[in-house]
């Protein structure tokens, strides 16, 4: 009988990065990689998606379409190049109607995608199916992804907190948790999701682990019951943040798992998925072959040290000692501990192939389990992403206490998992509450906008309904009211008047960036547009509307201001110097760990000065706007 090989869907150069670096990982250093990528035989590469397309643009000014084509012309054909979809709202944070994910998908597929992982925040199968539908019939291969999750811990005690506004003295300004069921989250649930997404046309299903909080044990239930009930290949991510994931990838051999989601030494665990190295280990000590060729790995790994180097002041792991699997022989005590693994999870012994498995990865230097991940049930990605934006808004001592809060926000959001954009809309609101706790207001006195969709229904079925008295808290209504794709309207594409009259995306792959990610794309597109204009102009732009608004900042202010409440990006401002504006008006909306915020007047006011224009990147009390006094 042939012995069974285990393919496996390298990470290292998409979520592994976004895990471990906030998704910092340049073209540059990509492209040093790629040659050695060609001979290793990874079944799948994951290359795009997820962070990708918004970070590439936003933190490092280059194109997330020029990235796909880079690395699919580098590695011809050798790998299946596979992306992270968020279903219907694809990479951004609202849903999108179908032509918008047609136009999306066609040109991915043109570029050299082959594999679009394709998932939905909330397991809701109606924002999937249509994504499912449009990628097989455009010859690439859908790929369903059922987010796993876990029932939530008693949530923390609302903090007493000044009564504020008409739903405040309504409410009492606590969360209204809802009354769920017990035990939500059973295996069967997660099979049900698969054997749906089958039927919708998935050619893989994949049990996305995005938290790292599939134990060993239900790693077990969950993977056999999957490969009874579906007939494609079954495949399984996970993260290490927790310390389950290694662990939990061994049971999911052992339990016939077709495909598993693998780093390279360097960009491995932590809060990122296994290392294959150690997989590897494993491997051998089963008896299956890892189908991948390990001595091109390695050359890879060698120069992969070079891009962890290089991303050092976003570095949020440790360095692991260096290794080569098949060079570098092992302690006896390292052996010993491989075998007891290997026994314990023939076994079904859980806690001794933790055990055994916590030991291997301290040997190798790799981090311990992260316990304020694990209580607060949140994935790395979004812990890592929590991490730096507090460091940049100067409030790292809140830390402890939004990861703290996230149970009782997700909780009173629906029970929604936590995976993009979900997590990013649960985080930033336990931020908020830490903030509004701090300054002594009510939870959740400071909403996003996304935040207010998720609750209002417009993100999809939550797994729980919301209770109506906290969606009236929350978005003035206790009606749930569904996103209706009909109302979208497409992002203006602007003719540049003082860039020469050209348009600010030229392009269909540029229009597709600014539809799906129009704050980040609007600033990227009008670099690109100046440096065009620049270049064909032979000379330095105008400097003299700078030299005027230097001249007016040098004035003193006099008059009362409206400061930033937090650090982040203006998106729009909406009022000009002379402007009469009324009590409750909109003044500008500005994007703080990537929600948009309305800010609006607390009186009748007068517009004096603004300092702030789209794209501004400011800080915590910045001064925005000036009022006359």
């Amino acid at each position: 009988m042939e012995q069974k090989k285990l393919k496996i869907r390298d990470l290292t150069l998409r979520d592994g990065q976004q895990s471990l670096f906030a998704t910092r990982l340049s073209q540059a250093e990509i492209d040093k990689l790629l040659p050695y990528y060609v001979n290793a035989g990874f079944y799948i590469m994951e290359v795009w998606g997820g962070a990708v397309p918004d970070s590439v643009m936003r933190y490092l000014d280059e194109s997330p379409w020029t990235r796909l084509r880079t690395v699919s012309q580098a590695i011809g054909g050798k790998s299946m190049l596979s992306a992270l979809s968020r279903g219907r709202n694809l990479f951004g944070y609202v849903p999108y109607p179908d032509y918008v994910l047609e136009g999306f998908y066609k040109e991915a597929i043109a570029s050299g995608l082959n594999v679009m992982r394709i998932f939905d925040a909330l397991n809701d199968i109606d924002n999937v199916k249509e994504s499912i539908r449009l990628i097989n019939a455009m010859g690439g291969v859908a790929d369903g992804a059922v987010c796993y999750t876990v029932d939530p811990k008693p949530a923390a005690p609302a903090a007493p907190a000044e009564k504020k506004g008409f739903f405040a003295r309504l409410f009492g300004g606590k969360s209204a948790a809802p009354a769920e069921p017990e035990k939500i989250f059973t295996d069967e649930y997660f099979v049900s999701k698969a054997v749906e997404m089958e039927r919708l046309g998935a050619k893989i299903i994949t049990l996305k682990d995005m938290a790292g909080l599939v134990t060993p044990s239900r790693a077990a239930s969950i993977i056999s019951k999957l490969k009874a009930a579906v007939k494609v290949p079954v495949d399984f991510h996970t993260h290490c943040t927790p310390g389950y994931g290694l662990a939990s990838s061994i049971m999911a051999i052992i339990n016939g798992v077709d495909i598993l989601d693998t780093n390279i030494w360097w960009f491995g665990g932590g809060s990122a998925a296994p290392a294959i190295e150690l997989v590897y280990l494993f491997t051998q000590k089963l008896g299956i072959e890892i189908d991948v060729d390990m001595k091109a790995v390695g050359e890879i790994r060698k120069r992969l040290l070079g891009a962890r180097q290089s991303l050092k002041q976003f570095d949020l792991g440790q360095l692991p000692k260096d290794f080569d699997p098949l060079a570098d022989k092992l302690p006896a005590e390292i052996e010993a501990q491989l075998d007891r693994a290997v026994a314990a999870a023939k076994a079904g012994d859980e806690t001794t192939l933790l055990d055994a498995c916590h030991a291997i990865e301290a040997y190798f230097g790799f981090p311990k389990p992260n316990e304020i991940v694990k209580n607060a049930e949140v994935p790395g990605g979004m812990y890592s992403n929590m991490v730096a934006q507090l460091k940049a808004l100067k409030a790292d001592d809140l830390l402890n206490d939004a990861m703290a809060l996230i149970p009782m926000v997700r909780r009173d959001a629906g029970l929604v998992p936590l995976v993009t954009p979900t997590s990013q809309i649960v985080g930033a609101q336990a931020v908020n509450v830490a903030l509004a706790r701090k300054n002594g207001n009510a939870d959740y006195a400071s909403c996003s906008n996304q935040f207010i969709s998720l609750v209002k229904g417009e993100y999809g079925r939550t797994p729980v309904p919301v209770n109506p008295e906290f969606r009236a808290q929350i978005t003035g209504s206790p009606e749930e009211k569904p996103y209706d794709v009909t109302t979208y309207r497409k992002p203006e594409n602007p003719v540049l008047e003082d860039l020469g009259g050209v348009k600010l995306a030229t392009n269909n792959e540029e229009e597709l960036l600014l539809a799906l990610l129009p704050s980040v794309a609007n600033g990227f597109l009008r670099r690109r547009r100046t440096e065009e204009y620049q270049a064909a102009q032979a000379a330095k732009a105008a400097e003299a509307p700078a030299a005027e608004e230097a001249k007016a900042a040098d004035e003193p202010i006099t008059g009362p201001t409206l400061k930033a409440p937090m650090g982040g990006r203006i998106i729009s401002v909406d009022v000009k110097p002379g402007d009469k504006v009324k009590k409750g008006a909109l003044l500008l909306v500005y994007e703080a760990m990537k929600m948009e915020n309305d800010v609006t007047a607390d009186a009748d006011v007068t517009i004096k000065r603004v300092f702030v224009a789209p794209d501004d990147v400011v800080s915590t009390d910045a001064v925005l706007i000036e009022f006359e006094g």
